[in-house]
């Protein structure tokens, strides 16, 4: 692959400083998107929404045939880890996702092995969209953190994480045991993705926010660098973006020890704080999912802020979360026009 057809995204994660950043968004599949919706509905249950290759796939190429974005990310859950280790998930509409009764550590972790291979239809989904991506665009795979899916494995539902916090005070052993367990069971599922023909990875720890550094060491910062030490020892070279949602000033800590090639920046991050971190490596992200919901001056105001900020150094263009599903597409398409056309030759 020459370099004009390497993905600007590996490119800006390898270190490149470019004309003008990668741009893709977090949930850039999903409900914004009339197509995506229509399609949902022909799968009442959202799990077996994510297990049906064929439509996932779709779902994963649908914004890339709206808008010039230059990576897809392929579609699926981070609940899907837990249903492979043997926790039944299902979602309920309207409320969310509930989880049943929580293994031992000792049963979910004889059920690493096979939770790779009960997690083949995502491997599937990425060799569609490979298959059908072209080679300047990029293809990430991604997991949840450990600390986040183990929060939603302990309380069953999503909730505030108070419970989860205390009983890694009270009651260690369990949960750096589970931890450990998501810890090589994601590192496997992501090779999976890897061998699939995913490009990039990411981890996505979204609750990583009201944590103390000892315990956001602990179950954040250390566990990813297991991840990423662990997908070294499996033979990935891909590179990996970490996505510390909320860890405000931690984040400086979690760009010097989590081992990740990349780190994703949340809406709150300062633009001193991206400068520093980029010293050391690529940055991502962090336009606030509210901002471009609202549209409008103040929109593009802050996109070319961002740009200012972060644009002469490796920086890939991102939302700091997912965009919300009552997104105006007017408004994605022109924030995405106005970051393509900032480059020289745009």
């Amino acid at each position: 692959m020459t370099q004009t057809q390497t993905p600007c995204l590996l490119r800006s994660l390898s270190g490149e400083t470019l004309d003008r950043p990668p741009i893709w968004f977090m949930r850039q599949a999903g409900r914004f998107l009339p197509e995506y919706r229509a399609l949902r509905a022909t799968v009442p249950d959202f799990m077996a929404f994510c297990k049906d290759s064929e439509k996932a796939a779709e779902v994963t190429l649908q914004p890339l045939r709206r808008f010039p974005f230059d990576a897809a990310i392929v579609f699926a859950d981070i609940l899907l880890v837990p249903e492979a280790l043997g926790q039944k998930v299902w979602f309920e509409a309207g409320e969310g996702p509930r989880l049943g009764e929580l293994p031992s550590n000792d049963q979910l972790a004889e059920q690493i092995e096979a939770s790779t291979g009960r997690l083949s239809y995502v491997g599937e989904t990425l060799q569609r969209v490979r298959g059908a991506l072209e080679p300047e665009r990029a293809l990430i795979g991604f997991a949840g953190g450990p600390w986040t899916v183990g929060t939603y494995m302990l309380e069953g539902r999503s909730s505030d994480r108070s419970g989860p916090r205390s009983l890694a005070y009270s009651d260690p052993e369990r949960i750096d045991g589970l931890i450990d367990v998501l810890v090589e069971a994601t590192a496997r599922y992501l090779a999976m993705q890897a061998a699939a023909g995913a490009q990039a990875l990411k981890i996505f720890e979204s609750w990583a926010e009201q944590l103390p550094e000892p315990l956001f060491d602990r179950v954040v910062t250390k566990p990813h660098a297991k991840i990423v030490k662990r997908l070294r020892e499996l033979g990935v070279t891909l590179p990996v973006i970490g996505f510390p949602r909320g860890a405000g000033a931690l984040v400086d800590v979690y760009a010097q020890n989590a081992g990740t090639d990349a780190v994703a920046l949340d809406v709150q991050v300062s633009a001193e704080q991206g400068r520093r971190i980029q010293k050391t490596k690529p940055i991502q992200g962090a336009l606030d999912p509210l901002l471009l919901r609202a549209g409008g001056p103040e929109l593009e105001r802050r996109i070319d802020e961002m740009l200012q900020a972060w644009g002469d150094g490796p920086y890939i263009f991102n939302l700091g979360h997912g965009i919300l599903p009552d997104t105006p597409i007017d408004h994605v398409e022109r924030a995405v026009r106005r970051v393509v056309s900032s480059g020289k030759g745009g």
